[in-house]
């Protein structure tokens, strides 16, 4: 699946292990559904990573769906499912990734004494005993196994070396040091690969890797530490999301080895145009904005506000610039169509930025582009990605928001009137509050029966401009459940619907999820 922005490689390159829809999807808000997943994935496979961590299939029934679905929806990468060193776990990840074009599974189990003690309740020769069991169990049905030490960064290392030893005897392909707390400095999580990589038996014969998790601000820094010392494989997010502080970025990761290749002396062979396009599709489906700051792909990362930087860029764009905004895929924001613009380019526009214009409505989604050119004056790439994404969002609902009237005044109290579709039936609520976006909240809660807590409310114009649509994220809690949602429309009341919304939809679909215990997941 070589992309015409990749450059030639040889064997010895990094390979990009993305688990945004497994580990990335833990962090709280990031649920996801399977037809959510199935989108992501096939813009991972168009961003060419090496492999998809699919999910924990034994975690749920939907999770196994998802699994299933995403093995069969890609061609060109490995699609795995982590599993534990249990007989459930093995067996349902297999059975999950079983028509995937190229299956694995990725097993773990704890090896740092902490953990041994306080979670797993085992003793040394135990995990080495259920590692090798797992591993050889596996080995039985496929080829592609990895086997990752968790909390490896806090293990005795001569214990993880006959860990590692026995794992690769019986069958392991890849072995991962995850740093699975965030407690390694980059010297150190070096000088870890080195020791394992001289120590085990056969180490030559597989391909280490590293899963970093950001707590201390340093997954990038101990990811490339981790390559410079013989790791061939990163295991990372879009956007670095992820449990507490979030995983290795991708995009990070990945450019900084292309932007500094005179010190890394290897790269990946990520297609870097599409990293922007896969940056924006995560945003919208969680509902989570990426911060104006965030290296790479953020608002501010290529903006320059002070004018000695300005004129420097003016005369010579690699004065304060060690990246083409292109080179990401980040698009012009220039007038892409207008109201006369056809069906075809429309079409081809999408594909321009990385949609998958099999999944989605073709007829739908140019009819509401033609209604926001009469509202708009200019429309921009950005605009397109939200109306397509809110498009999306509004299939398979069991809420569905049918009309929404507001009024306020500096003399009378604001008041709302929704009228929603559930299941089906039509049901209507109307209600007072403090502005009208807490009046429409306060009817939309009375319609869907709960009234959950708001726990974040963010309000995000997409382009500039008094018409502009505005992007609304918000993200509601009840019963230990959290989820987001997204809306986007002209009308920034209407956006905040959709969004509470999209949420409650969520929020449906997480109640409906049998799940078991999954707590010692890395």
């Amino acid at each position: 699946m070589a992309s015409a922005n990749t450059e030639p490689h040889e064997t010895d390159y990094v390979r990009i292990f993305d688990t945004t829809l497994r580990d990335g999807e833990q962090s709280p808000g990031c649920t996801m559904n399977v037809e959510e997943k199935i989108a992501l994935a096939r813009q991972l496979e168009r961003l060419n990573v090496d492999i998809i961590e699919a999910g924990f299939a034994v975690s749920s029934p939907g999770d196994f769906e998802s699994v299933t679905r995403v093995a069969q929806a890609v061609t060109e990468p490995v699609v795995l499912s982590l599993s534990r060193t249990r007989e459930e776990d093995v067996d349902s990840a297999l059975r999950a990734v079983e028509k995937a074009a190229h299956p694995g599974i990725h097993i773990f189990i704890a090896t740092s004494d902490i953990h041994l003690k306080y979670k797993l309740n085992m003793n040394r020769e135990d995990v080495l005993d259920a590692a090798t069991w797992a591993v050889t169990r596996a080995k039985q049905h496929l080829d592609y196994i990895e086997f990752s030490c968790e909390d490896a960064s806090r293990t005795d290392w001569d214990y993880m070396v006959d860990v590692c030893s026995e794992v690769i005897r019986a069958g392991a392909t890849i072995i991962n040091l995850p740093d699975t707390t965030g407690h390694a400095i980059p010297e150190e999580f070096g000088r870890m690969f080195a020791y394992m990589r001289e120590k085990v038996p056969g180490a030559d014969k597989v391909i280490w890797s590293a899963h970093c998790h950001n707590d201390l601000g340093l997954a990038v820094a101990n990811s490339l530490a981790a390559v410079r010392n013989g790791a061939r494989q990163i295991e990372c997010t879009i956007n670095g999301i992820g449990e507490r502080a979030g995983n290795c970025s991708l995009e990070e990761v990945v450019m900084a080895m292309k932007t500094r290749k005179d010190l890394m002396g290897i790269q990946s062979r990520v297609n870097t145009r599409q990293i922007y396009p896969s940056s924006r599709l995560l945003a919208q489906v969680i509902g989570q904005s990426v911060p104006a700051n965030k290296p790479i792909v953020g608002d501010n990362a290529f903006a320059h506000e002070a004018g000695i930087h300005q004129d420097g860029v003016l005369k010579y764009k690699l004065t304060y610039e060690i990246m083409k905004p292109e080179d990401i895929g980040i698009p012009s924001n220039k007038l892409v169509l207008g109201k006369h613009s056809g069906r075809h380019a429309f079409s081809n526009r999408l594909k321009e930025l990385g949609i998958d214009t099999d999944a989605v409505d073709l007829n739908k989604a140019f009819g509401e582009f033609k209604a926001l050119c009469d509202k708009k004056k200019i429309v921009y790439d950005d605009d397109i990605l939200a109306l397509v994404t809110e498009e999306a969002r509004r299939t398979t609902d069991h809420f569905e928001l049918v009309d929404l009237k507001v009024g306020s005044s500096s003399k009378t109290t604001p008041h709302a009137e929704v009228t929603m579709r559930v299941e089906g039936v039509e049901r209507s609520a109307d209600s007072d509050g403090d502005g009208m976006v807490d009046a429409c909240y306060k009817a939309i809660y009375k319609i869907a029966g709960i009234n959950p807590a708001l726990e974040r409310y963010v309000v995000k114009a997409i382009t500039g401009g008094t018409d502009a649509l505005g992007e609304v994220s918000c993200m509601i809690r009840e019963n230990g459940s959290t989820v987001a949602g997204q809306g986007a429309h002209s009308d920034i009341v209407m956006a905040s619907a959709l969004a509470l919304v999209n949420a409650l939809n969520r929020l449906k679909q997480r109640r409906h999820a049998v799940l078991k215990p999954t707590s010692d997941v890395r």
